[in-house]
């Protein structure tokens, strides 16, 4: 067995030969199942932690045992969130299932990190306009499509230009959580925004087109079976990002959609010049949406289906942030 230098790639020789690196297969195989970059790269990285933590030996030589202590290192001495350990454990379980063939038994002897009851940040109505209000440009139009239709971060980021119907007043979210499609409003104080911001997203894409570039990527096998699809500006993304960049997954230039790191910042900003004191993310603005609709009086069954929520218990939690309580309970005081 061999541990060659550099990013931990671990070879094994087979019937003589040199196997590929374990690292390049597990990225092929995820690739081959269409997982996205994000979780790609996350894998990687908790599949990496795994081996160094066994003197880089082959995961082929470890078993459930060392699975076990891995994953109850990481809840008793490394503190982490219950969240944080299921992404490691669903890392380890893909390596051994479906790169190694290696079906591990149910791990019982585990230690489970705590998984806490807690509620979402919400923004309250005015603390949302204070905010929006020290927000300009791109990440203003972000900010307020995300609060404004609740989507997801990446939904929004990878919003296509064919997927904006501005005459319905409505925006399709393709390929969201589980692989579902569903519809959610076009605010009316977005239209015009919005459309400048796709006739900016053509101006772009024709000036790649005649630089001889221009083919947005396209997920799965939609490329193939549409081959003029990625040059086609009903495909391109709606807020793409301001260069060209070569595609980790392919190598080929293209462009991406907007960097999420750039919104991340400008919200952060703009909490501090808006003096709002809570922790502030742009999944906070999809809770003040949930939150805020759920106060007007809208129907859970609605908004759930708006957020795309496959169980109308994930969208209860909103009513336990509502300004009059969970129960619609009045405190003695105020009486």
């Amino acid at each position: 067995m061999s541990y060659p230098p550099g990013n931990g790639g671990i070879n094994r020789t087979v019937e003589g030969r040199p196997a590929p690196r374990l690292f390049e297969e597990v990225r092929r195989v995820l690739r081959l199942k269409h997982y996205s970059l994000r979780t790609e790269e996350v894998y990687l990285g908790w599949i990496r932690r795994f081996v160094l933590a066994h003197g880089r030996r082959h995961p082929r030589d470890l078993g459930a045992a060392e699975v076990e202590g891995f994953l109850s290192g990481l809840a008793v001495q490394g503190k982490v969130s219950a969240s944080t350990q299921n992404q490691a454990l669903s890392a380890l379980l893909f390596l051994y299932r479906q790169v190694l063939g290696i079906e591990l038994p149910w791990m019982e002897g585990v230690v489970r990190a705590k998984r806490p009851q807690r509620v979402p940040t919400v923004l309250s109505r005015e603390e949302v306009t204070r905010v929006l209000a020290c927000m300009e440009g791109r990440p203003w139009l972000l900010a307020s499509l995300l609060y404004g239709t609740g989507m997801r971060l990446m939904e929004a980021l990878r919003l296509r230009v064919k997927d904006v119907d501005f005459d319905r007043k409505e925006i399709t979210v393709r390929d969201g959580k589980g692989g579902k499609d569903r519809h959610t409003m076009l605010p009316r104080a977005l239209v015009e925004p919005l459309r400048r911001e796709v006739e900016r997203a053509a101006a772009l894409h024709f000036a790649d087109l005649a630089a001889g570039f221009g083919a947005v990527w396209l997920p799965h096998a939609l490329a193939r079976k549409y081959p003029n699809a990625p040059r086609e500006l009903a495909w391109q993304y709606v807020f793409p990002a301001p260069r060209r960049s070569r595609d980790p997954r392919d190598g080929i230039e293209r462009r991406h959609h907007f960097d999420d790191a750039l919104l991340s910042r400008a919200l952060k900003r703009a909490c501090l010049d808006a003096a709002v004191a809570k922790p502030v993310s742009a999944h906070t603005l999809r809770h003040s949406f949930a939150t805020h609709l759920l106060e007007a009086g809208q129907d859970i069954r609605t908004v759930q289906e708006l957020l795309g929520h496959k169980d109308v218990a994930t969208t209860q939690i909103y009513t336990h942030v509502l300004n009059r309580g969970g129960l619609g309970v009045v405190s003695p005081l105020d009486r």
